[in-house]
């Protein structure tokens, strides 16, 4: 026997309204409450969404060359430690 209870479609989120929430939740509750997006604000914020992108791949990428160099430090940390030992020993 089919089920015949109706589905109410506004408590219903599509893969579009995941991605937008993904992209930025604010905006998509807004969106869900009904308000219209002003295009000079929606600019504004899609501007401050791409500097933050931009911030965090720089972040990411600053890491990267971080650790390659803490890397490096400990290595010749490491040598620089044989090598006095072996001085003392020999």
């Amino acid at each position: 026997m089919r089920d015949e209870r109706k589905i109410d479609r506004n408590s219903v989120i599509s893969a579009s309204e995941i991605g937008q929430y993904c992209y930025c939740s604010i905006a998509w509750y807004l969106q869900k409450q009904g308000f219209k997006p002003d295009s000079g604000l929606l600019e504004i914020g899609q501007k401050k969404h791409d500097e933050l992108g931009q911030l965090i791949n720089n972040t990411e990428k600053k890491m990267v060359n971080s650790r390659l160099f803490a890397l490096i430090g400990y290595i010749v940390l490491f040598v620089s430690i044989l090598l006095l030992i072996f001085e003392v020993l020999l």
